[in-house]
C-alpha cells in the first residue's frame, strides 16, 4: 500500500483520524516523523531541522483553525553531539515562540539515521464553548469548532495563504552546495506555521488543510473529503520569488503546485465572507479558483489536474 491507501485503511477503525489533526474535547493533537534521508538534504543545519520538524506539526494545528499550545520532539541520532542537539532545541524553541506556543521537551534515542518525531497540541474551544456540555461531550471536530476537510460546497472560493514553491527552491539551492546557497536554502526551509491565519479563518473557512503534500494533492484530498470538485487557475497561484532564481518559466507551476512541503493553508470560503477573510489573514489570502460539483473533477485551467505531490517514504 502507498501512504494514501494505508490512511484510508486505518480511517475505518479510527473515526477521529482523517484530518490534519485529531480533536478530543477541544484539544487538537497531531504527530509527524521526519528522517535525514527523505526530509533533510545535505547542508540542513540542526537549527533548521528543529524548526522545520516542529513547524510541520504546528502547521497541522493551524489547519484545524486552532491556537497552538505546545510541542515535544523525539531526537534520535547515531550519537548525541552537544552542538547539534543544542541547535535542534533552539530551532524547536524558536518556531514555537513564533506562533505563541511553547516547546516543552521530548525524548532522546540512538538511531543509525538522524530522525525526529514531533507532536503538537492546540485548542479550538473558547471560554464560552467550554461551558457547553453538548459540544464537549461529543468530541467531534465540528462540535468543538475545528475546521475540517469535509465542509466545502460548490460555488465557494478556493483560497491559499502565502507563497508557493519555497521548499522546491530550497532543495535546488541545497543541491548547489555553496555557502551562500546553503544559507539561503536553510532560510527558505524555516517556514512560519500559519497558526495566526488558521485562527483568522476559523470563523469563515468551510474546509481547510495544510499543504504538506503539495497544492495539487491537497486539492484532491479536499475534494475526496468534501465530495466536491475544484477549478484551479494556474496564473492565480502566488509563487515564491525564490522559484524564479532556480527554475525557468515552464517549471514555475510544477514546483509551486506539485512539489509540496510548503506548509501553507488551502481552504474554501463562502463568497459573502471572502473579503473579511482576506483582511484577517496576516500571511495574505489569495483566491486561486472555485469549488465545483464532484462530477466536474479537479481541474487546472480547464484540464484535469494530476494527483501528484510529495510522497512520504
Amino acid at each position: 500500500m502507498n501512504e494514501r491507501d494505508a490512511l484510508r485503511r486505518l480511517a475505518a477503525d479510527l473515526p477521529r483520524a482523517g484530518d490534519d489533526a485529531a480533536v478530543v474535547d477541544g484539544t487538537v493533537i497531531t504527530t509527524d516523523m521526519l528522517h535525514e534521508r527523505t526530509d533533510f538534504p545535505p547542508g540542513t543545519t540542526r537549527y533548521t531541522a528543529g524548526w522545520r520538524a516542529v513547524g510541520a506539526s504546528l502547521s497541522d494545528v493551524a489547519a484545524m483553525g486552532a491556537e497552538a499550545t505546545a510541542a515535544v520532539a523525539v531526537y534520535a541520532d547515531e550519537a548525541f553531539d552537544p552542538d547539534d542537539l543544542d541547535e535542534f532545541i533552539a530551532g524547536a524553541v524558536d518556531v514555537c515562540a513564533a506562533v505563541d506556543a511553547e516547546y516543552v521537551g521530548g525524548d532522546l534515542d540512538t538511531h543509525p539515521e538522524f530522525t525526529t518525531a514531533t507532536t503538537a497540541i492546540g485548542s479550538v474551544v473558547d471560554d464560552a464553548a467550554r461551558d457547553d456540555s453538548d459540544a464537549s461531550a461529543s468530541g467531534s471536530p465540528e462540535a468543538s469548532g475545528a475546521v475540517t476537510r469535509s465542509g466545502a460546497s460548490p460555488g465557494e472560493a478556493l483560497c491559499v495563504t502565502g507563497e508557493w514553491g519555497r521548499s522546491a527552491a530550497a532543495l535546488r539551492l541545497f543541491e548547489r552546495g555553496t555557502d551562500d546557497a546553503l544559507e539561503r536554502a536553510n532560510d527558505l526551509f524555516r517556514f512560519t506555521p500559519r497558526v495566526a491565519d488558521g485562527r483568522a479563518l476559523a470563523g469563515s473557512a468551510t474546509a481547510m488543510m495544510d499543504s504538506s503534500d503539495g497544492l495539487a494533492r491537497s486539492l484532491h484530498q479536499l475534494a475526496e473529503a468534501s465530495g466536491v470538485g475544484f477549478a484551479l487557475e494556474s496564473d492565480a497561484v502566488p509563487v515564491h520569488l525564490a522559484v524564479d532564481d532556480v527554475a525557468d518559466e515552464g517549471e514555475r507551476f510544477e514546483l509551486a503546485a506539485h512539489f509540496g512541503e510548503d506548509f501553507e493553508l488551502v481552504c474554501t470560503v463562502p463568497e459573502p465572507t471572502l473579503d473579511r477573510a482576506r483582511e484577517a489573514c496576516p500571511a495574505g489570502l489569495v483566491r486561486v479558483g472555485t469549488v465545483r460539483e464532484a462530477d466536474e473533477g479537479v481541474t487546472v485551467d480547464g484540464d484535469s489536474l494530476p494527483d501528484r505531490g510529495y510522497t512520504h517514504g
